[in-house]
């Protein structure tokens, strides 16, 4: 075979080389459309508020941000501020417009979401000039405000990536790296340990974007890479290369985008916001926030989410270390018989 046919047999036809530009194509088309829809459409609605005072003028609030901003607010009427107070501390409400002391008054939770904050104060503002003509300043009150060293949260919504991130990178490395079921899930769960405590230390003490308990916020990234790794890990285990790229596709092109970190999860288009707190970014962003500035409240939910991920992962796994054939291709070659030495005559 001379030089010129050996190297035209080396390379790939363009028939070959076109599919794999299309492909291409497609992947990039989708990620854009993953990450870029949920940002270009977000927008105020159902945002959960409260609204406290007299029943009269909580009615005429109401009907006036109605009005003003059609279906952006799902309002729970309260009687007083304390009634105010307690909904937000405990996830109920994002914030309250307060008619009870006589001067309204706009209650928010910047760590809960800092765009909610800033829009409620707005709306406040709105109304009390339309209601006295004037523009006297309406007092707010933030009962769950951001770290000074991150005031606007910045560090705190970044580090959403990397948590899921590090969970596929895990799965990735221990795949090609570690042999057995035991080793690969026993290496993620120690990973996640040390994984989840160094990202709460420099979230925590190195940037200051998050307050509360250490020991919690480790916790949290913790159970979050471990979902993370451990469900990609028993998808791979038993599909393969595909059963990966599914996972991957699940919680890093829905799952991350659909988080809400950078806003909410109501202010996400249609139904997008309630699903992505039922994948493990969104559930861990979730959780991360009632852990570090509401002591807790909150929680069930995503604290559920991800250990029904995590127990989903960890089937998998054993259901793929069960499978007859594992056991067979795991299980060590018999030795081959000895040959029997020919007599001598």
């Amino acid at each position: 075979m001379s030089s010129a046919t050996a190297a035209k047999a080396s390379t790939s036809p363009w028939t070959h080389v076109a599919g794999v530009v299309a492909l291409l194509s497609i992947v990039i088309s989708l990620l854009v459309t993953a990450f870029a829809w949920p940002a270009a459409r977000s927008a105020v609605h159902d945002i959960p508020i409260a609204v406290a005072g007299p029943a009269a003028a909580t009615a005429q609030v109401t009907a006036a941000l109605e009005q003003r901003l059609p279906g952006g607010f799902d309002i729970t009427p309260v009687a007083d501020t304390a009634a105010a107070e307690a909904a937000i501390n405990n996830r109920e409400v994002y914030g309250a417009i307060d008619l009870s002391t006589g001067k309204p008054q706009v209650l928010t939770a910047s760590a809960a979401s800092p765009v909610v904050a800033q829009t409620l104060q707005g709306i406040a503002t709105a109304l009390s000039q339309a209601s006295s003509g004037t523009e006297a300043a309406v007092l707010v009150r933030d009962l769950a405000p951001l770290p000074a060293d991150d005031p606007r949260g910045a560090g705190l919504a970044a580090g959403a990536l990397p948590l899921v991130i590090g969970g596929m990178i895990a799965a990735v490395v221990l795949t090609l790296r570690i042999r057995g079921t035991l080793r690969r899930v026993t290496g993620a769960a120690v990973y996640a340990v040390i994984g989840g405590s160094a990202m709460a230390a420099i979230l925590q003490f190195g940037l200051g974007s998050i307050d509360g308990t250490y020991a919690l916020n480790a916790g949290v990234m913790a159970l979050s890479l471990a979902a993370t790794s451990l469900t990609l890990l028993g998808l791979e285990s038993l599909l393969g290369f595909a059963g990966f790229g599914l996972g991957a596709a699940v919680i890093f092109l829905l799952g991350n985008p659909l988080s809400g970190a950078a806003s909410a999860p109501e202010m996400l288009p249609g139904w997008s916001g309630e699903l992505g707190q039922l994948l493990p970014p969104g559930a861990a962003f979730n959780l991360l926030r009632s852990a570090a500035f509401f002591d807790g409240a909150g929680a069930t939910r995503p604290l559920i989410v991800l250990l029904s991920w995590l127990t989903f992962g960890l089937l998998l796994c054993a259901a793929s270390a069960l499978r007859p054939s594992r056991r067979r291709s795991t299980s060590p070659a018999p030795e081959p018989e000895a040959i029997p030495e020919p007599a001598l005559a």
